[in-house]
Order: structure tokens, then sequence, then C-alpha cells
């Protein structure tokens, strides 16, 4: 089915920081929905409260601070990473059977650009390292070969219909990332849009992503976040 064919897909963010595992729910039910053709592709905007995932590829060494935030196992790839106010989280639900003719790498390269696309509207020079899962910035004023991530990777697939996403770190308490190794990865750091000397703010950045998905899906249509409760 040709690309201009398929419905718009849905827009959503969630006002106020949401409760990770009741988002991982909200998911679950959407991805199952999208698969029987019950509900529309979705791209979902939030934060969550400070906590850790680790991924299907942790390893619990790489937990340095299991008591620090909740830690929270996950079905996505990946190794362990942080969410937290200030890092812009962008929850993918699409049917990857049909917009990428089920080719999974296709679509993590798809969502990498995404990012790095999104990054350059801003002045940020975003690349991608063999290797390396995310998307990583070159920090030659702290030292030769010093790079920083500025935005992790990490997606489940189910019955063709992706789940998870990307995060990007806007302005995030970066000290909160020293409990673990992200994404299994310690000689090299992580850095935000604020460490950059970057004052925007989540708003700006989410119109620069819809901008960047509308170029690739088309027409977005705005809907209401599937959960927009306060995280307790």
């Amino acid at each position: 089915m040709a690309m201009d064919l398929l419905p718009p897909v849905e827009w959503a963010v969630s006002p106020t920081v949401v409760d990770y595992q009741q988002a991982v729910r909200a998911m679950e039910t959407r991805v199952a929905e999208i698969s029987e053709g019950r509900a529309g592709e979705l791209i979902w905007l939030l934060e969550h409260s400070p906590l850790y995932t680790a991924g299907t590829s942790a390893q619990i060494g790489d937990l340095i601070e299991p008591d620090r935030f909740p830690v929270h196992q996950t079905g996505r790839g990946g190794q362990y990473t942080y969410h937290g106010p200030g890092q812009r989280v962008v929850y993918v639900m699409v049917d990857v059977r049909r917009r990428f003719k089920g080719d999974v790498r296709r679509f993590v390269e798809f969502l990498e650009q995404v990012i790095i696309s999104t990054l350059a509207g801003f002045g940020i020079r975003g690349e991608i390292r063999c290797g390396r899962v995310g998307v990583w910035v070159a920090r030659p004023d702290l030292g030769e070969g010093r790079e920083d991530k500025i935005a992790a990777l990490g997606i489940r697939i189910r019955r063709g219909i992706s789940f998870h996403g990307m995060a990007i770190n806007v302005d995030p308490n970066l000290g909160h990332f020293s409990g673990i190794v992200p994404c299994g990865i310690s000689e090299h750091g992580v850095t935000s849009f604020a460490d950059l000397g970057l004052a925007a703010g989540l708003e700006q950045v989410d119109a620069a992503l819809k901008e960047v998905f509308v170029q690739q899906f088309g027409a977005m249509k705005d809907v209401s976040a599937p959960i927009t409760n306060e995280a307790a």
C-alpha cells in the first residue's frame, strides 16, 4: 500500500508527567488495536518521573545505584537508560509492515534520522556510530575523541507494530544518569540541549519533531494523549 494512501498518523502530547507502567500498558493496548485495525497509528510525546529502564540486553553490573530510582524491566531492545523530567520521550506506534516493508533496521535508521534532522534545526550536529546505539554529539571542547549521547533509542515490534521509541535530552538532570552505565557505554558521557548552551523548551522541540515526522508521514492528526494524569 502506498504511503500516501495510509490514514494519518495521530499525534498526542501529554501535558503532565506520566507513570511509566501506565504508559507501557497504554502502548500495549494501542499496539493490539492498531494490529486489529481498531485504532490509528500514534506518536505519543511525554515525560516520566525519574526512573531507570532495563532493556532486553541490560547487564546487571551496569546498574550502579539500584536504589536511587525505580527500575523497570521492559521489553524494548537496548540496555539501561534513564527517563525523567526535561527529557522528551517519544513513543512511536506505527505499522512497520506497511510503512517500512517489515524492515526493522530501516525503521531504526528512520528514527535516527528523525532525531538528527530535529537536532539540526537547532544547530546541533547529531551523528550515529557503528556499535553504539543512539545519537551522539562530538565534544572536542571536553577532550580529544569525546562524544556524548543526546538521544537514546529502544524499540519493540509486536505483530508488525512498533512501540517504545526514543528519548531526547532537552534539559534533564544529567547527574541522574550516573546511577547507571547508560546503554552499557562507559567511555562516553551524556549531554542535552541545555548542556550544549541551548535554551530550547520542550514545546520548541516538539514542534521541530512534528515538522520532521510530517515530512515523512504527511499531515498528522492531533488527538488527546492516552494518559494525561500526573504520576504519583
